[in-house]
C-alpha cells in the first residue's frame, strides 16, 4: 500500500460525512473521500436476566422492544369511545400503573418503546364489514371514525384525541408509534419491516386487551420468528379472569414466555447508566 492509499484509508476511518440507515447499527456510511461503507457496526449485547415461566430467560436489551398495545384514550379514558358506549374502562386503566412504573427504567437502560395503537382511516375504506360491525353492532351506536355524544373527535382516527396515548403514559422521544387497523399489529402495516430494520429479535408485550389485540399480535410475532414475552401484570382485559389464565397457559405452551414487569424492573436496576 502506498502513502496515498494509507492516507485515504485513515480518512475513511476517522471522518464520517454521512450515514444512511434507520439506526446506527444498521447503516451505510459515506466517508469524506466518497467511499460507501456497507459494513454494519452492531452493538455489543446488553444481557438482562429475568424470572419467567415456564423457564427463566435472558435477553439482549439492544435487540428487544417493549411493545405497548392500545393504551389510548378511546379505550382507557372514561370519556373515550368505549367509556361513552357505557363499557367499563376500569380493567384497561389497571394496566397504566405497572406500565408507567416500567417505562422510565426501560428507557434509562437504553430499551426501545413501541406504541402499537389502533388508528383507522377517517373514511374506513380499509375496514372490512366484520371489523366495522363489531365496532358498532347497531344502527344507533357509534362506530369507528364516528363521533361520540360528548364530541372528542372521531374514534380512533390518528390525530384525534381518542387515538392518543393516555396522559399518564405520554410517549417520549425516541419512542416509536405504529398504527394498526386489525387485532394483530402485523396486518397490512409497517410493523414487521420496522422491527427487522432495527435488528429486533425479542418483543415484550404490555397493554390491552390481553386476549384480543395483545394476544393476536403476540401470536403473529411468534409465527414470524420473534421471541415473545408477555408481561402478565402489565396486560389487562375486561374478559373474565379465566380467559387471561388461558392466554397465559397458551403463551407458555406454544408461543414463548410470561413474566412480570416487577421482575423486569428488578433486573434492569443494575443496568441503569450513572
Amino acid at each position: 500500500m502506498n502513502a496515498r492509499s494509507r492516507t485515504s484509508t485513515a480518512a475513511d476511518r476517522t471522518v464520517q460525512a454521512a450515514r444512511f440507515g434507520p439506526v446506527a447499527h444498521n447503516a451505510w456510511r459515506l466517508t469524506a473521500t466518497g467511499r460507501v461503507s456497507l459494513v454494519r457496526r452492531p452493538k455489543a449485547p446488553k444481557v438482562v436476566q429475568i424470572d419467567a415461566l415456564p423457564q427463566s430467560i435472558e435477553l439482549d436489551l439492544h435487540r428487544t422492544v417493549l411493545v405497548v398495545v392500545d393504551m389510548q384514550n378511546d379505550f382507557c379514558h372514561p370519556k373515550g369511545w368505549f367509556g361513552q358506549k357505557g363499557l367499563s374502562v376500569a380493567s384497561a386503566r389497571r394496566a397504566i400503573a405497572p406500565i408507567a412504573a416500567l417505562l422510565p427504567a426501560w428507557r434509562a437502560a437504553g430499551g426501545t418503546v413501541l406504541w402499537l395503537n389502533w388508528g383507522v382511516r377517517a373514511d374506513r375504506l380499509n375496514l372490512p364489514p366484520l371489523v366495522q360491525f363489531t365496532g358498532k353492532r347497531n344502527a344507533t351506536a357509534v362506530g369507528y371514525a364516528e363521533v361520540s355524544p360528548e364530541d372528542r373527535g372521531r374514534s380512533l382516527v390518528p390525530g384525534e384525541w381518542g387515538a392518543q396515548v393516555v396522559d399518564e403514559l405520554a410517549p417520549q422521544p425516541p419512542d416509536i408509534t405504529v398504527f394498526k387497523h386489525r387485532l394483530s399489529g402485523f396486518w397490512d402495516n409497517e410493523l414487521d419491516s420496522l422491527l427487522r430494520l432495527r435488528g429486533a429479535t425479542t418483543l415484550l408485550f404490555a397493554g390491552v386487551n390481553t386476549d384480543r389485540c395483545v394476544f393476536s399480535t403476540l401470536q403473529d410475532a411468534g409465527f414470524l420468528g420473534y421471541d415473545c414475552v408477555l408481561l402478565e401484570d402489565a396486560c389487562r382485559t375486561s374478559s373474565p379472569a379465566y380467559v387471561s389464565r388461558a392466554i397465559h397457559h397458551l403463551v407458555r405452551q406454544l408461543h414463548g414466555f410470561t413474566a412480570r414487569s416487577t421482575e423486569l424492573l428488578a433486573a434492569l436496576a443494575p443496568t441503569h447508566p450513572r
